[in-house]
């Protein structure tokens, strides 16, 4: 009996999806009720609400309290390069987009072998995490985190609140033209505190880009950098700039 209701919750799931992705239902339409959606699928109305919820997890629909839920407003689709030698602050602003940055951490982080190996120090070293939260039209679309050696850059505790581009920070202090190693893609979810800082529900996923920043005159490592992107604020693009 668990084993139907689960198919029946799946089958509900996937037809309102195929709705949406054939544009069936408009954005910002409200839909069927729960009796309605029982009704049609001949389930209980609890199969039908699980359904649902799990759809208002993914950020597809949103519930108005005593009105019922509701298909969300198209989202912004921001192309974006994952790869390349340009600033994220830079792509922002050639494509017209109005980029707000909010500097949210600077702080000394544990040992991690993965970041320590990427910069090239030893385990005895300091290395500061900078953050930053990108937003485009006043939404929340991406954390950016820069971890930095102490030892190259000595002032990082007290620039490191300051900065919003790391980029602008580095032709500042000399650095002029910059490259990168291959980028890593992976997917994942959010914490708590990401939810609330790119103010997305709990199963939308994030794409993570993890890759290196380097000084091309020295070759040097400036950065390690992670990067979380609200994968439903974006259309990526991986070619080569």
């Amino acid at each position: 009996m668990i084993l139907i209701s689960l198919d029946m919750e799946t089958q509900i799931i996937d037809d309102i999806m195929q709705r949406i992705v054939s544009r069936s239902i408009e954005h910002g339409k409200k839909l069927p009720s729960e009796n309605e959606l029982a009704k049609k699928y001949k389930v209980p109305r609890m199969t039908v609400r699980n359904a649902l919820t799990k759809l208002e997890e993914r950020g597809y629909i949103y519930s108005k309290q005593g009105k019922g839920r509701y298909l969300k407003e198209k989202s912004m689709q921001i192309q974006l390069h994952l790869t390349g030698k340009t600033s994220f602050t830079d792509k922002m602003k050639q494509a017209g987009y109005k980029l707000k940055t909010e500097n949210i951490v600077c702080e000394k982080i544990a040992y991690n072998e993965q970041i320590y190996n990427s910069l090239n120090i030893e385990e005895e070293e300091d290395v500061y995490k900078v953050g930053r939260i990108r937003y485009i039209n006043e939404e929340p679309i991406a954390i950016h985190y820069s971890f930095v050696s102490k030892k190259m850059f000595p002032q990082i505790i007290e620039d490191g609140p300051k900065i919003e581009s790391m980029f602008a920070y580095y032709r500042e202090l000399g650095y002029k033209k910059f490259s990168s190693k291959q980028s890593l893609l992976s997917i994942t979810f959010p914490t708590s505190d990401e939810q609330q800082l790119l103010s997305c529900k709990s199963m939308v996923p994030l794409i993570v880009v993890e890759n290196d920043c380097i000084d091309v005159a020295s070759n040097k490592v400036l950065e390690h950098t992670k990067i979380l992107y609200r994968s439903d604020k974006f259309k990526y693009d991986i070619s080569m700039d």
